[in-house]
């Protein structure tokens, strides 16, 4: 229960949990509703997991999550949250009117015998080509309807039935029609409740059907069974280049068989593992399988405890990917790496020549770590993407990293997001950017960089002409570094997109940004969200759309639950 607790308890047990307390553990709680699975399922022991939140780890909020949900759990201070009886009615508003009425409306449509006589109709038509379903109540009656239906048609190639409770009945209908069907080549069932007996069905067609490239089975509970039947598919199937296999739980008996799949399969490409607590056993038959795959581009193993980099040499992962010269992009965020795992990385980085893409997002690799891959940096040409979002890098870290920016010339795109770089880390990377000829992309959120780092940063993106996406998000620039960024603003002209959400910006820095907005010509998106700019700042801003003609996404959101909060 660890993962629910207020924080502020693991600061102090004599703290007296309160209703701030149990906001905290709704917002965990919601975290878990959208993702699907349980908190920090990776962590062996209590004492670990409290270690790691007392740190002000928080588990990575899920794509598209309402900004007031990650809110609710981000905060170690109490006083930073709502009330609880203002947070139905504030989630309430996240969904607008028009939403409601056609989420109602679909509802009513797309019922069971709504879906019959949409599939008559495919019956009988010979244009559509690509057909969107998701989130329509289907069930198994409407899969059969629509099973039949890709008996029958002949023009469509792609399917999404994506959050329908079609379970394992629908499953094993779709996959008879599979072994018929010659002309779909996209087919989305993410979180459909197939159970491990609906993907047997459909692993089996695999074994028939010639025209399928793409298949999302995320979030379908297959666990070890049904990840060993779609290896057994995969050794036979000779279409399928993408498989999205994330939040399954195949455990570690499910990845040795798709590993070994892999040594036999030479059309997949890409590969999704995310959250499928393979470990180390799973994770080592990956590796072996990586020494002998030539086809796999793409391979994701997200949050699958595979802490072992770097035993067992050639059986490892990173002794494979001295060996392999196709993978081109790498996801093992979330493995607990550590420093020794990032130093074992780096080497392979000093040798590896074909991978573009690498991310390390949450390994807690340390400054040691981050200084390793920062050498490998200085020698690696092939890597243009790096993220290494929160791991611990701190000043030393960052300084390491700008000093590689001035000799690298290959990376385009850089994540170091919550790293606690502080303003002299800022300083130095400030430097960095004005050397450095090809970063395109820089996210740089929750680093403490303060005023003073801002102010170096402002300085040196005036001078730099490459970078076109910045985010310096929960900084505390306040109206001096936002006024550093107006200027900025007036005199850059390659930044299109622009992200300082909450960082006390004050009604000052908003109109310091409003006046930047009637100069700049160049910047399309700007998220201004959470910074108390005031009326003054709003209607700055105002009249500053009156005048730009370039810019096409502002955001201003603001923390309706804190205001409201403050008015009780």
């Amino acid at each position: 229960m660890v993962a629910y607790v207020d924080p502020k308890y693991l600061e102090d047990t004599k703290y007296k949990r309160n209703k701030k307390s149990d906001v905290y553990s709704i917002g965990v709680i919601l975290w878990e509703i959208l993702s699907g699975r349980p908190p920090f399922p990776y962590f062996d022991t209590d004492i670990k997991l409290a270690c790691h939140i007392f740190k002000g780890h928080r588990e990575k909020s899920i794509e598209d999550t309402p900004t007031k949900y990650i809110e609710l759990y981000k905060h170690k201070d109490p006083s930073n949250r709502p009330e609880t009886k203002l947070i139905l009615d504030a989630l309430e508003q996240l969904i607008p009117d028009n939403i409601k009425n056609l989420r109602k409306i679909a509802h009513e449509c797309f019922n069971q015998e709504g879906v019959k006589t949409l599939a008559d109709a495919l019956c009988k038509n010979s244009t559509l080509t690509s057909l969107y379903l998701k989130s329509n109540r289907i069930g198994s009656e409407g899969a059969k309807a629509l099973a039949d239906v890709l008996c029958k048609n002949s023009t469509l190639t792609s399917l999404d039935l994506s959050c329908n409770n079609l379970g394992s009945e629908g499953g094993k209908v779709l996959a008879d029609a599979l072994c018929k069907n010659s002309t779909l080549t996209s087919l989305d069932l993410q979180k459909t409740n197939l159970g491990s007996e609906g993907v047997k069905a459909l692993a089996d067609a695999l074994c028939k059907n010639s025209t399928l490239t793409s298949l999302d089975l995320n979030d379908n509970f297959l666990r070890s069974e049904g990840g060993k039947a779609l290896a057994d598919a995969l050794c036979k199937n000779s279409t399928l280049t993408s498989l999205d296999l994330k939040y399954n739980g195949i455990g570690p008996g499910g990845g040795i068989a798709l590993a070994d799949a892999l040594c036999k399969n030479s059309t997949l490409t890409s590969l999704n593992l995310n959250h499928n607590w393979i470990r180390p056993e799973g994770g080592r038959a990956l590796a072996n399988a990586l020494c002998k795959n030539t086809t796999l581009t793409s391979l994701n193993l997200n949050n699958n405890t595979i802490f072992w980099i770097g035993l067992a040499r050639g059986k490892t992962l990173a002794g494979a990917l001295c060996k392999n010269s196709t993978l081109t992009s790498l996801d093992l965020s979330y493995n607990l790496l550590e420093s020794y795992g990032g130093k074992v990385l780096a080497d392979v980085l000093c040798k590896n020549s074909t991978l573009t893409s690498l991310d390390l997002n949450y390994n807690d690799l340390g400054s040691e770590g981050g200084k390793a891959l920062a050498d490998a940096l200085c020698k690696n040409s092939t890597l243009t993407s790096l993220v290494l979002h929160e791991n611990s890098l701190g000043s030393e870290g960052g300084k390491a990293l700008a000093d590689a920016l001035c000799m690298n010339s290959t990376l385009t795109s850089l994540d170091i997001s919550y790293n606690n770089l502080g303003s002299e880390g800022g300083k130095t990377l400030a430097d960095a950017l004005c050397m450095n000829s090809t970063l395109t992309s820089l996210g740089l959120q929750e680093n403490n960089l303060g005023s003073e780092g801002e102010k170096a940063l402002a300085d040196a993106f005036c001078m730099n002409s490459t970078l076109t996406s910045l985010d310096l998000s929960y900084n505390n620039l306040g109206s001096e570094g936002g006024k550093a960024l107006a200027d900025l603003l007036c005199k850059n002209s390659t930044l299109t997109s622009l992200v300082l959400r909450e960082n006390i910006l004050g009604s000052e820095g908003g109109k310091a940004l409003a006046d930047a907005l009637c100069k700049n010509s160049t910047l399309t998106s700007l998220d201004l969200s959470y910074n108390n700019l005031g009326s003054e700042g709003g209607k700055a801003l105002a009249d500053a759309l009156c005048k730009n003609s370039t810019l096409t996404s502002l955001d201003l959101k603001t923390k309706i639950l804190v205001q409201k909060e403050e008015k009780h």
